[in-house]
């Protein structure tokens, strides 16, 4: 092939190559999609109040809550939720990405394009705060926050 853009075989060359690159990009995009849509992050908080997971698109699928809840005050409750969910997020976004170059590279411009829309849709900006210390309640008997009200 001498580069020859009137050279029959040359142009057969170079379109079989620019064909075989089109559809390894095609299998990878295929297989990234694939791993995406699969990926699912469990996210614990320090203190083990909560355990959550969410889907590959950031959705909380479950959510469990320790009895230690029941010792815990509501705004402690649903703020460390909260900063769960951020974390998984993270968590998300990062390993999300991690596929993206697994799979398709971050070479190519539209690779990191899809890398960083992953993370601006998934990624918080807010750093996670520690939940404070949970209300311990004196009583004899535990008491569901529930019940306090």
């Amino acid at each position: 092939m001498d580069g020859n853009i009137l050279d029959p075989d040359g142009a057969r060359e170079r379109l079989a190559a620019w064909k075989d690159r089109i559809e390894k990009l095609a299998a990878d995009t295929k297989t990234m999609s694939d791993r995406l849509q699969e990926v699912r992050v469990t996210a614990t908080d320090p203190k083990g109040l909560v355990e959550l997971t969410i889907d590959s698109t950031g959705t909380l699928v479950d959510i469990k809550l320790t009895s230690k809840m029941e010792r815990t005050a509501p705004d402690v409750v649903s703020r460390t939720i909260m900063e769960t969910l951020a974390q998984a997020k993270n968590q998300l976004a990062d390993r999300s990405q991690e596929i993206i170059a697994d799979t398709v590279g971050t070479e190519s411009a539209a690779a990191r394009a899809i890398s960083e829309s992953v993370g601006n849709h998934l990624r918080t900006d807010e750093p996670a705060k520690p939940a404070p210390e949970p209300d311990v309640d004196d009583g004899t008997e535990p008491q569901s926050f529930m019940e306090k009200w």
